[in-house]
């Protein structure tokens, strides 16, 4: 119990550093966003007053330049924890509600990923392993560490070249047919699946191969212990030793690497969703930062953030759950 405890201290402490970090950017750097905003607000109304300016400022990324240092982080912090995240510069709407909208379809996209991902890294990895040495095992890890070394977005650019411009056989972008309206119908589910396409096989194509190896090497490792030998002395059929015995331990450590993975697609998400224009939290963020939307770059920053670090504390508090083999150690940790 104690392990747990640290642990999600641990978690919370990075979301305060990070909001705290936020802070720090928005009220005390040279050129921050408060005194870039200031400078634009009063370039398009030179009429106003400076109190009347911070006042907007306050209104838009959440911190008052009027207010001593500790008084504004007091605000800014109650304004996070209250989901107040500012109002977007560039769309004029709370930075909560273009994250709301948005995270659901990067969510949607990452979903996608994943469970091709992890089905087809476990699956190819544990038939490379029990053909060890074959062309088959070859030849699949000479492509998993090809793929594995191709950056996701160059990937990216080569689906839509060959697959949208050239076969047109994948739209370009956007997330759902814009002839359709939004709605659990099989037009507007079947539409945003065929969107995901592309984004999600870049994922997929540059992603399964690190499982795979990894599966592939776990499964050599589990097939060399004494209990296998004494499964396959008992008679017990191959089918049931790969699934009961060799499947089940060698599947475990790959937990951690799958929910880390969860980070991974969040921060690719930023880069990815821009080349497909896919309205995703990276989308916008990738978008704040070209024009300087200052509360959603932040706004989006601290969410993604977030998210890495539920993932990860996620991993570290069930890992010991699914493989009981290392709780023990969790627990000698938390003495």
């Amino acid at each position: 119990m104690n392990w747990f405890i640290k642990r999600i201290g641990q978690g919370l402490f990075t979301v305060f550093a990070v909001a705290t970090l936020t802070f720090v950017l928005v009220r005390t750097m040279p050129g921050s966003p408060s005194q870039r905003l200031a400078s634009q607000i009063r370039e398009q109304q030179p009429n106003m007053s400076t109190q009347e300016i911070n006042a907007m400022v306050a209104q838009r990324i959440g911190v008052d330049p009027d207010r001593p240092l500790h008084e504004a982080y007091i605000e800014y912090m109650v304004n996070l924890a209250q989901g107040n995240l500012g109002e977007s510069i560039n769309y004029q709407e709370p930075v909560f509600d273009i994250i709301a909208r948005a995270l659901p379809w990067t969510a949607f996209v990452m979903t996608i990923s994943l469970l091709f991902v992890f089905v087809m890294g476990l699956g190819l990895g544990a038939v490379m392993a029990y053909r060890e040495g074959s062309r088959f095992d070859v030849g699949s890890s000479l492509i998993a560490i090809f793929l594995s070394s191709v950056p996701y977005y160059v990937a990216a650019v080569i689906l839509i070249y060959v697959l949208a411009i050239e076969l047109s056989a994948f739209p370009l972008s956007g997330r759902y047919p814009s002839d359709v309206e939004p709605g659990f119908t099989l037009a507007f589910v079947g539409g945003a699946l065929y969107h995901a396409v592309l984004p999600a096989a870049s994922f997929v194509i540059t992603s399964w191969g690190g499982f795979a190896l990894g599966m592939r090497g776990n499964s050599i490792q589990v097939l060399g212990q004494d209990y296998i030998r004494v499964a396959k002395l008992r008679g017990l059929t191959d089918r049931r030793i790969a699934l009961r015995y060799v499947g089940r331990n060698a599947v475990l450590p790959m937990w951690t690497s799958f929910l880390i993975t969860i980070g991974f697609m969040f921060g690719s998400s930023i880069i990815l969703e821009e080349i497909f224009s896919y309205r995703g939290i990276g989308y916008y963020m990738f978008d704040s930062i070209d024009n300087r939307d200052y509360p959603v770059m932040m706004g989006t920053f601290l969410v993604i953030t977030i998210c890495v670090i539920v993932a990860v504390l996620i991993a570290d508090m069930t890992y010991g759950k699914i493989d009981p083999r290392v709780e023990a150690g969790g627990d000698n940790e938390a003495y």
